[in-house]
């Protein structure tokens, strides 16, 4: 496969052509402030405020959720922000750059398990936003869901500049709907009324709530380069990661702190119904209005996740037998990817927090390995600088089985498994902490640890040769 495939050309096509190839600087475009809005509004939807919910559910007390999702949510958009640099830098999709560390087709590992995260979410968005819609007008699933999904397609299926519209324009909204939301439930909700004694602190609960909180913002790291990467190369970083980081950890401490308001004033907490309910309460239709907006904005993340699991899949595909990034490729790989959501979603069972919890932390263990591996190589081995045509080329100087990267990744799994704690599994370190999850943080240091002691004997100089050829070859293409 070739970087430059397709051509590039002057006039941005109102469908979008690039796929897993890498962005020339003539296709660059877009003002990094609207990274903000873009993860604000992709980070503005309800299963952000079903993870506020498991803090109250353990008996910790509200103001000791709010700290812990906040605090995670924090913590996690660390590592999402970072990698939102290397879009403009290297100007290709988040998931093939893992090449560079785990080779051509070791990176098989870290997709499948991405692959994985995107389409669990767009399964529990889907189930949510077809919740919210059915207050309104009331379907069965079989009816709502193909719908909502042919929608997200359409959306992904033209592309980058649709979804950043879409994404920008919504922020504005839902600011304005959840702001008066919000200042509803914290003057009428008896906080901490269903918990036992108000709740307190409990420090199991408290580490179960960040770990999920910085899970679910971990997730994002896997595809947020796939929309910074048509910036122009000479975008600052640190207006990269500020921006990207205002906009995700803004609503994501927004959300899940009103989560974690809501799971302790009410004895069944439920987001659909939770909003509807205060909002009407306030004024009769407004909790109506304002969950169909948040039905709106799942339907809009979906496409985002479509989108990202295409090019994550292209990718793996990609390692064992070349594929040409063409427009029916991108529509190909979203239909394929709806068409699974939808089965799963039929599949899966109506009474779904508990499961959720569990997902949430899964992607956390298998993300974090990937997380440190990647952001270490970037800024700490290579310094952002790497041969781009030889990242796709399957037989070039990055290989196809990176060892350095497959046992960072490996041990970072295998050390985590101790301190693992989940409803059906709970490892023995996490049980000699009294059932607290600190897996997070061993896996980070132990994967990131391990790669950059491995990559100490790594020889750098023989790279910059390749770097300097992939370099005059893109800004040839770029000039032809």
């Amino acid at each position: 496969m070739s970087a430059g495939t397709p051509a590039p050309s002057r006039v941005t096509p109102v469908i979008e052509v690039r796929s897993i190839d890498y962005v020339p600087p003539r296709e660059r475009h877009g003002k990094v402030w609207h990274q903000g809005p873009f993860w604000f509004t992709g980070n503005f939807v309800l299963a952000t405020m079903v993870t506020g919910f498991i803090g109250p559910a353990l008996g910790l007390g509200v103001g000791w959720s709010v700290l812990a999702s906040t605090l995670g949510a924090l913590f996690g958009t660390l590592f999402m922000c970072f990698h939102a640099n290397q879009g403009p830098t290297m100007g290709m999709p988040q998931m093939i750059q893992s090449r560079a560390q785990w080779g051509s087709r070791g990176a098989i590992f870290p997709f499948l398990a991405v692959v994985f995260v995107y389409i669990g979410f767009n399964v529990f968005d889907v189930i949510l936003a077809t919740d919210g819609l059915g207050t309104v007008l009331p379907a069965p699933n079989a009816v709502w869901y193909p719908i909502l999904i042919a929608i997200s397609v359409l959306i992904a299926v033209v592309g980058y500049d649709l979804m950043m519209v879409v994404q920008r324009w919504l922020t504005y909204l839902l600011i304005i709907v959840f702001g008066i939301l919000t200042i509803r439930a914290v003057v009428t909700l008896n906080l901490g009324a269903t918990i036992p004694h108000g709740g307190g602190f409990i420090g199991t609960a408290f580490l179960t709530q960040f770990a999920a909180a910085a899970g679910y913002q971990i997730s994002y790291a896997v595809y947020v380069s796939d929309y910074s990467r048509y910036l122009p190369e000479n975008t600052r970083p640190s207006r990269v990661i500020w921006w990207t980081y205002l906009g995700a950890a803004g609503s994501a401490v927004w959300l899940m702190s009103l989560g974690s308001m809501l799971g302790s004033a009410l004895p069944t907490p439920d987001a659909v119904a939770s909003v509807r309910q205060i909002g009407n309460d306030m004024l009769g239709g407004f909790g109506t209005f304002t969950v169909i907006v948040s039905a709106i904005a799942l339907v809009t993340i979906m496409s985002v996740n479509a989108y990202g699991a295409m090019l994550t899949s292209a990718s793996a595909i990609d390692a064992f037998r070349p594929v040409k990034p063409t427009v029916r490729l991108r529509v190909v790989g979203i239909v394929v990817i709806s068409v699974v959501v939808f089965v799963v979603a039929l599949a899966i069972p109506a009474s779904y927090l508990g499961s959720f919890n569990n997902f949430v932390l899964l992607m956390l263990y298998f993300l974090v390995p990937w997380t440190a591996v990647n952001l270490v190589d970037y800024y700490f081995v290579r310094h952002g600088h790497y041969a781009i045509l030889e990242i796709f080329s399957p037989r070039g100087m990055y290989g196809r089985w990176a060892w350095r990267g497959l046992v960072a990744y490996f041990a970072g799994l295998a050390t985590m498994v101790p301190f693992i704690s989940l409803t059906f599994y709970a490892g023995p370190g996490a049980q000699a902490l009294g059932g607290a999850d600190i897996s997070f943080a061993v896996g980070l240091a132990v994967a990131g640890g391990l790669y950059y002691l491995f990559s100490r004997g790594l020889d750098l100089r023989a790279e910059q040769e390749a770097i300097a050829r992939s370099r005059a070859a893109l800004t040839a293409d770029a000039a032809s």
